[in-house]
Formats: C-alpha cells, sequence, structure tokens
C-alpha cells in the first residue's frame, strides 16, 4: 500500500515538473515573459534540468525541440522507475 502512495507521488510530481516545462516553453512566445514573475521562478526550477540537453542542439530553424526531448527523458525514466520498482515488490 505504502508502495502504490510512493509510485503515485512520483508520477503526480513528474506530471507537475512536465506541467511547469510546458509552461516555461510557452513563456517563450511572449515577449519578456522570462523576463515576469512566473518566468523567473520557472526559470529557477527548469534549467537546471534543461542544462542536461543543452549540448544536444535539437534546433530545426528557428524551433528547439530541446524542451519537447526533455519532456520525454523525464516521462520515459519516470515509467522504467515505476516499472522497476513493481518488478521487485
Amino acid at each position: 500500500m505504502v508502495l502504490y502512495r510512493l509510485l503515485n507521488l512520483v508520477n503526480d510530481i513528474a506530471y507537475l515538473y512536465t506541467i511547469l516545462l510546458v509552461v516555461y516553453a510557452l513563456l517563450s512566445w511572449f515577449p519578456g515573459g522570462y523576463d515576469s514573475a512566473i518566468g523567473r521562478f520557472l526559470r529557477k526550477i527548469c534549467e537546471p534540468y534543461l542544462s542536461l540537453f543543452d549540448h544536444l542542439n535539437l534546433s530545426l530553424g528557428p524551433i528547439n525541440f530541446n524542451i519537447a526531448f526533455a519532456i520525454i527523458v523525464l516521462q520515459l525514466a519516470v515509467q522504467a522507475l515505476t516499472r522497476i520498482i513493481v518488478a521487485i515488490f
């Protein structure tokens, strides 16, 4: 029962972080979006994780796919962690 709650908590945190990453990406559409209070807050939360993917340079013209790739990696990692924990217990 505790394991089930722990897995739900991990999934909920990953879902919330995914939403924050999407909002962070959408801020690029607004001039000065990253300079607002919300933008500064999201920068502090999202930039450390996104900096892991900066060296990949997943750009196609003016569109940068680093955030999309980071979201996919996050979701795959959570799914893998869930399967490993369920397999162990």
